[in-house]
């Protein structure tokens, strides 16, 4: 993978990391669809190259997944 893609995927996931912090007042599955949309997000984009479309595609599919855990 080129410098810039890992550059931005390790851009994506830290601001997905640093933004759920303030998240405390959040539903147990609130915080779940948006652990799961961060980490879609990241493999999205590590698994189809850094695409716009992998990293939106797995991001939903991840808040979805992390929507449905613990059901």
């Amino acid at each position: 993978m080129k410098t810039i893609q890992k550059l931005a995927v390790t851009s994506v996931a830290i601001f997905a990391f640093s933004a759920m912090t303030g998240c405390s007042n959040m539903s147990a599955r609130d915080k779940n669809t948006a652990i799961g949309a961060g980490a879609g997000a990241v493999g999205g984009a590590v698994l189809t190259g850094g695409s716009a479309i992998g990293t939106v595609g797995g991001a939903a599919v991840g808040g979805v997944i992390g929507n449905q855990v613990g059901k």
